[in-house]
């Protein structure tokens, strides 16, 4: 570890009041949602059954560049707020790379990830409509962890329906989440007719993402004062996670540089978009040509290997169709262990930014994620959540190509998130118990064959 480190800081003054909305701004917006039944563009009030009113309108909103962060909201973020940017002098030393490395460090939160600047402000959104319950979905369970702290926050009542492999496989975020209140349930389960048809399809299925928010969907529907909270994806999501660019862009200032690159790890888009999206309008308003590397898991590839097409956002059908790169709802993913990466489609505004060449994706296996977290941990004393060591690797193999070429390039990662509750998966790795995952073009091609082809 090099003891040189230097990290920026922002005085409580100079933390953003206002959301970034990059859909105001896209040269192509995103495509419309559509109704699954009728499949007519939705309205706002067409998603006010499931989500907070306010939430809606904002996932629809593409013409007001900036939303303003609600007094309540921003109290709540200067627990922890401005997170700390950080020069990575270690990482470039083990490297021997000219690059200048920086990173985000969104796991100091007080649930260890960057979840949390939107589970605040969907939180407060349902108790400012009056809502009493809510319903979530989590994968490796720091969306879960994170909402479980803000319901408690409000006087919210939480249910949770974690992902079953995760459940498993990181006991200590399912007790993080009881230990704020929450009532957590692994799915596929027997307590929603979507469950029961999946395990009666097959019974011994780990679960997925669109799986656990197919679950968190029918008990919303069905609960009495009850909405549905999401922790990735959506745009309104999303435009929560934009605080992390703002501060970065200024803490960048703060370090007299400018990125070269951009990079964050990639399941449905929050945490990409939150890093990239504020970088990105430079690009857009002043002809910047920052790179932009969204690095998912080569098992889970909807970027890289996917197709653009309407989907759902769930395995049973209950979500509006999203136009986005998929591998199709009813994809199973691999059960690596960065369990927040393993959905099988990506947001609206990512997807329409990949498909105009404004970003782009790379696919990387789990061993070698593992490999690049453990140098990261040795050289800065941070163990990194699975998720993030998808970042890190990215940055790695930018900042090797440096070396090669000899250019002095700025690449800026977000540290999505701590791995301190990761470490069974870190035992694995070590003791050479972890192996990679391969995907068919075969296995991809049928899983696609089965959309309804609307684009």
């Amino acid at each position: 570890m090099d003891s040189k480190r230097k990290k920026y800081l922002l005085e409580e003054s100079e933390i953003p009041t206002h959301w970034y909305n990059i859909q105001a701004e896209m040269p192509n917006k995103p495509l419309p949602i559509l109704h699954p039944k009728t499949k007519e563009p939705l309205k706002p009030e067409d998603l006010y059954p499931i989500f907070a009113e306010e939430l809606a309108r904002q996932e629809m909103n593409q013409t007001d560049v900036w939303i303003e962060i609600p007094e309540e909201i921003r109290n709540l973020y200067k627990n922890y707020r401005s997170t700390p940017l950080v020069r990575a002098y270690g990482l470039e030393k083990a490297l021997d790379t000219p690059a200048h490395i920086y990173f985000k460090n969104e796991s100091v939160s007080p649930v260890g990830s960057h979840k949390l600047n939107s589970a605040i402000a969907q939180a407060y959104y349902c108790k400012k409509q009056g809502i009493s319950n809510i319903t979530t979905e989590t994968g490796a369970g720091q969306w879960g962890a994170a909402l479980s702290y803000a319901a408690r926050a409000f006087g919210l009542e939480l249910a949770v329906y974690m992902v079953k492999v995760s459940y498993e496989q990181k006991p200590y975020r399912r007790s993080i989440m009881q230990t704020f209140g929450a009532q957590v349930t692994p799915s596929p389960s027997m307590s929603t007719r979507a469950g029961k048809d999946i395990l009666t399809a097959n019974p011994n299925y780990q679960g997925s993402l669109g799986t656990a928010i197919s679950e968190a969907i029918e008990l919303a529907m069905n609960t009495p004062n009850c909405k549905y909270t999401l922790g990735s994806v959506l745009s309104h999501v999303t435009l929560h996670q934009t605080i992390i660019g703002l501060e970065a862009e200024k803490q960048m200032e703060l370090a007299g540089e400018y990125p070269d690159i951009v990079i964050g790890c990639f399941g449905g888009g929050s945490n990409f978009g939150g890093i990239s999206f504020p970088f990105m309008r430079h690009n857009i308003q002043n002809s910047k040509k920052t790179r932009f590397i969204a690095a998912e898991p080569s098992s889970c590839p909807k970027l890289t290997r996917g197709v653009f097409q309407y989907d759902f956002g769930d395995e049973t059908g209950y979500t509006p169709l999203l136009p986005m790169f998929t591998l199709g709802h009813n994809f199973t993913p691999a059960n690596i262990h960065a369990g927040g990466l393993r959905y099988h489609g990506a947001g609206v505004i990512v997807s329409q930014l990949l498909k105009d060449g404004m970003m782009e994706a790379v696919g990387i296996d789990q061993l070698d994620t593992f490999k690049s977290g453990v140098l990261f941990a040795q050289s800065e004393g941070i163990i990194p959540a699975p998720e993030s060591n998808h970042a890190i690797a990215a940055a790695i193999n930018e900042a090797n190509k440096c070396k090669e070429s000899g250019e002095e390039k700025v690449i800026l990662f977000n540290l999505s998130g701590h791995g301190l509750i990761d470490m069974a998966a870190y035992d694995k790795y070590i003791s050479g118990d972890l192996v990679n995952y391969k995907l068919s073009d075969e296995d991809i091609a049928k899983n696609i064959s089965e959309l309804e082809k609307i684009i």
